[in-house]
C-alpha cells in the first residue's frame, strides 16, 4: 500500500504548553493571596480589586479555564494529528483560537478585579465576554471536526471521544446556562431565577466539573500515559463502558449541590441516584488508567512523569469515590456549606488536573525541543513538593469541614445552641486556614521549580517546529467489526450520539422545572425588590459577598434555630440571579433584615461592619470594604435594570422605570439620615446605603415581623 506524507506543526501546542505554564503560576499565585487573605483580612488594605470577593472567581476562572483549558488544548493539538494521521485542518483557525482564548483570559483577569461579574461560580464572565467565548469554542470545535473528516485511520481512538464529548457538551453547557437580558455593556441579568436559575447553575456547575476539568484530561490520560510507559492502553473494551456510562451519568448529577434546598424532592432524588451510580464509570477508567503501567512499575519508581500520572490518576479516583459519598443527603447534611468541600474540591485540582498537566509537559517539552529533561532530579523533587503540599494543603481543610459541621449543630443539654455566635466556629479553624496556605506555599515553591526545569530544557534543546510523518490513506471499514468499531469510523454520528446522551438528563431535570409550576409555588407577600434594593444587591454580587455567605436556610432544627425559618423556593423567584450560596464563612444572610429575629442588627451596625469589621469583633476574618463609603452610587443604568426585570416578569408597575431613580433616591435619604442620627456622617448617594437596603430587605417579606 502507497504510503502518503506529510508533516505535523507544534506551534500550536508550543504557544498553549507556554501558556499553560503561565496561567499555572498566576492562577496558583492568586489563589495563594486569597489563601492568606483568610488568615490575615486587612490584608488588602483598601484597595477594592484585591479584595477576597473580587480575587477569588479570578483564582477560580485561572486555574480552570487558562490553566487546564489551555493544557488540554496542547495536549489535543499535540495528540490529535498523531492519533489520526494527519496535521490539524487550519492553522489559521488554531491561531484565532490561540489567541482568542488568552484574549478572553485577560479580559477575564481584568474584569474579575473591577467587579464586573455575573455573580454565578465559573460562570461569571460578563455578557460581551461570554459571547467571545462561544465564538471561539465554535472555532475550535471546527479545526476538530474538519481534522477528523481530512484523517488517515478508519478507528478513531478512546482520547478523542473524551475530547469531542468536550466540545459538545460544553457548547451546551455555556449556551444555556449564560442567556442573559442586557442592562448595559457590562451589565445584565440571567433569564432564569431562584430556584430555576439555582437548578441550571448546578446542572451547568458541576458538569463544568466533568466536562472541562474531567473529560479532557482523561483524553490526556488515554494518550500520555501509554506513551510514557510504553503500554497499550489496558483495556479497549473498558474504555467504550468508561465513556459512554461517563458521559450519560455525570449530566444528571447536578441537584446534589441543592441537597436540602427549596429545589424539589424529585430532583435531589435525581441528583443523589446519578451521583452515586458515578463511582462504577469513574473508578471504571482510573483502573483503566492504572492497569496501563502493569509491567512498567519498576519505571514509575524512577520517571517523575509517571510519578506524576500515577498520582494523578490516583487523586481522580478519589475525588470521584468522595463525590458520590457527599452527595448522599446523610453526609451532605455535614459537608455543605463547609470547608470540606473546599478539600475535595482541591484534591481533584491540585491532584488530578495540576499533576496530569505536569506529566504531561514534562513529557511533551523534551520532544517538542529535541533534548532531554534538564534534570530529572529537579521534576522529582517539584513532584515530591507538590504531593506534600496537597497534603498539606487539603488534610486541614478536612478537619477544618469536620469542625464547623459538628460545631453549627451541636446543643447544649439545655436544648440551646453550643455555639450561638458564628464567629465562635471560624475562630475554631484558623490554624487550619494557616496550614491551608502553608501548603499552598509548598505546591507554588514545586510550580516554579516546573517553571525553571521547563525552561531549561526548552534552552537547551531547539525547537522542532516540523515532524514529517507518513501512513496509508485512510482505510475502508474490515468486514465483521463490532458496532462500536463502525460508530467510531463515523465521527459525525459519534458526535451526534454523544450529544443526545448528554442531553436526556438536561431535559429532563430542567424541563419540568419551567413547565410544572407547582414545582415553584408562589408566595403572595413575596414583591420585587425596591431601585434601591436592587441597585444593592448588585454591589453585593459585585463585591463577591455570595462566596462567603449563603441565602438557604435548610430544614434542620440548627439552621431554624440559628437564622430563622427555613427558605421557600416562592421566595426567590425575583433573585436574578439566585443567592444560594456554595461556602459560609460567615452565616447564612436569608434573614438578615428580620427584626423579631435575634441576630437582627441596625444599619449603623451593617455601616460598620462593612467598612471596619474588626472594629467590631478583632477576629473576624471579613476584609474591610471601606470604598463603598466612599463611592458615588451609578443611577444611570437604574432604569435600564428595572426595564429588563419588567421583561422577565418582575410585575414593576407600568412605566416604573421613569419614577426609579425618585424611589431610590428617596428611601436613600432616609437610610443616611438614620445614620447620621446615629452618630455616622455618611452621603444620600453613597454605595454602601443601597447595600444595606439591600442587606436589610432580606427575609422581611415572609416574616413581615410577626
Amino acid at each position: 500500500m502507497e504510503l502518503q506524507k506529510f508533516t505535523y506543526d507544534n506551534k500550536l501546542t508550543k504557544l498553549f504548553m507556554l501558556v499553560t505554564i503561565l496561567w499555572g503560576v498566576v492562577g496558583m499565585l492568586v489563589g495563594l493571596t486569597v489563601a492568606f487573605e483568610l488568615i490575615f483580612p486587612g490584608m488588602s488594605g483598601e484597595i477594592s480589586w484585591l479584595s477576597f470577593g473580587r480575587l477569588r472567581p479570578l483564582h477560580t476562572n485561572a486555574v480552570i479555564f487558562a490553566f487546564v483549558g489551555n493544557g488540554f488544548f496542547a495536549a489535543i493539538y499535540y495528540s490529535m494529528p498523531r492519533l489520526l494521521k494527519t496535521p490539524m485542518f487550519s492553522k489559521a483557525l488554531g491561531l484565532i483560537h490561540f489567541w482568542g482564548w488568552q484574549l478572553i483570559i485577560v479580559a477575564a483577569a481584568i474584569s474579575y478585579p473591577l467587579g464586573l461579574t455575573q455573580g454565578k461560580e465559573y460562570a461569571e464572565l460578563i455578557w460581551p465576554i461570554d459571547v467571545l467565548v462561544v465564538l471561539i469554542w465554535v472555532v475550535f470545535g471546527l479545526n476538530m471536526i474538519l481534522t477528523l473528516v481530512k484523517r488517515r485511520v478508519k478507528h478513531i481512538y478512546v482520547a478523542i471521544w473524551f475530547y469531542m464529548a468536550t466540545w459538545v457538551t460544553i457548547a451546551v453547557l455555556y449556551i444555556v446556562n449564560n442567556i442573559q437580558v442586557p442592562t448595559s455593556f457590562l451589565h445584565s441579568y440571567p433569564i432564569y431565577s431562584g430556584i430555576q436559575d439555582a437548578l441550571v447553575q448546578w446542572w451547568y456547575g458541576h458538569n463544568a466539573v466533568a466536562f472541562f476539568l474531567t473529560t479532557p484530561v482523561l483524553g490526556m490520560m488515554y494518550y500520555f500515559i501509554p506513551k510514557a510507559a510504553n503500554r497499550p492502553v489496558y483495556s479497549y473494551k473498558l474504555s467504550i463502558i468508561h465513556f459512554w456510562a461517563l458521559i450519560f451519568l455525570y449530566i444528571w448529577a447536578g441537584p446534589h449541590h441543592l441537597l436540602y434546598s427549596a429545589l424539589p424532592d424529585w430532583a435531589q432524588a435525581l441528583g443523589v441516584v446519578f451521583s452515586v451510580m458515578l463511582i462504577a464509570p469513574s473508578w471504571g477508567g482510573m483502573i483503566n488508567g492504572l492497569l496501563t503501567l502493569r509491567g512498567a512499575w519498576d519505571k514509575v519508581r524512577e520517571d517523575p512523569v509517571l510519578k506524576m500520572f500515577v498520582v494523578g490518576v490516583t487523586a481522580y479516583g478519589m475525588s470521584t469515590f468522595e463525590g458520590p459519598m457527599l452527595s448522599l443527603k446523610s453526609v451532605n447534611a455535614l459537608s455543605h456549606f463547609t470547608d470540606w468541600t473546599i478539600a475535595h474540591v482541591h484534591i481533584g485540582t491540585l491532584g488530578w488536573n495540576s499533576m496530569m498537566n505536569f506529566g504531561m509537559i514534562y513529557w511533551m517539552a523534551p520532544r517538542l525541543f529535541k533534548t532531554k529533561l534538564w534534570s530529572v532530579k529537579l521534576a522529582n523533587t517539584h513532584f515530591w513538593i507538590a504531593t506534600l503540599g496537597m497534603l498539606f494543603f487539603s488534610i486541614p481543610l478536612y478537619f477544618a469541614g469536620f469542625t464547623q459541621a459538628l460545631m453549627w449543630k451541636e446543643f447544649t443539654a439545655e436544648g440551646y445552641l453550643a455555639y450561638p455566635n458564628f464567629l465562635e466556629t471560624v475562630t475554631q479553624i484558623l490554624p487550619m486556614y494557616s496550614l491551608r496556605a502553608f501548603g499552598g506555599s509548598l505546591y507554588f515553591i514545586g510550580a516554579l521549580l516546573f517553571v525553571v526545569n521547563i525552561w531549561k530544557t526548552m534552552t537547551a534543546g531547539k525547537f522542532a517546529r516540523y515532524e514529517d510523518d507518513e501512513a496509508p490513506a485512510k482505510p475502508a471499514a474490515k468486514p465483521g467489526e463490532g458496532w462500536h468499531r463502525k460508530l467510531e469510523g463515523r465521527p459525525l454520528q459519534l458526535t451526534v450520539a454523544a450529544l443526545v446522551v448528554i442531553l436526556i438528563g438536561g431535559i429532563v431535570e430542567i424541563v419540568p422545572m419551567y413547565l410544572v409550576k407547582s414545582n415553584v409555588p408562589t408566595i403572595s407577600a413575596v414583591k420585587p425588590y425596591t431601585p434601591l434594593e436592587l441597585e444593592g444587591r448588585d454591589i453585593y454580587i459585585r463585591e463577591g459577598c455570595y462566596l462567603c455567605h449563603s441565602q438557604m436556610i435548610r430544614p434542620f432544627r440548627s439552621e431554624v434555630v440559628r437564622y430563622g425559618d427555613y427558605t421557600k423556593a416562592g421566595e426567590t423567584v425575583y433573585d436574578f440571579p439566585f443567592q444560594f450560596g456554595s461556602k459560609r464563612t460567615g452565616p447564612d444572610l436569608a434573614r438578615e433584615g428580620v427584626k423579631s429575629l435575634p441576630n437582627y442588627k441596625p444599619d449603623s451596625w451593617h455601616y460598620t461592619h462593612l467598612v471596619d469589621p474588626q472594629q467590631l469583633n478583632p477576629e473576624s476574618i471579613m476584609p474591610p470594604h471601606p470604598w463603598l463609603a466612599e463611592s458615588e452610587l451609578d443611577v444611570t443604568n437604574t432604569p435600564s435594570k428595572i426595564d429588563v426585570m419588567t421583561y422577565l416578569g418582575v410585575p414593576y408597575p407600568e412605566g416604573y422605570a421613569d419614577q426609579a431613580v425618585a424611589d431610590l433616591q428617596a428611601q436613600a435619604a432616609i437610610i443616611a439620615q438614620g445614620l447620621r442620627d446615629a452618630g455616622i456622617e455618611v452621603e444620600d448617594n453613597s454605595e454602601i446605603i443601597a447595600l444595606i437596603a439591600y442587606l436589610q430587605r432580606l427575609g422581611t417579606d415572609v416574616y413581615k415581623d410577626k
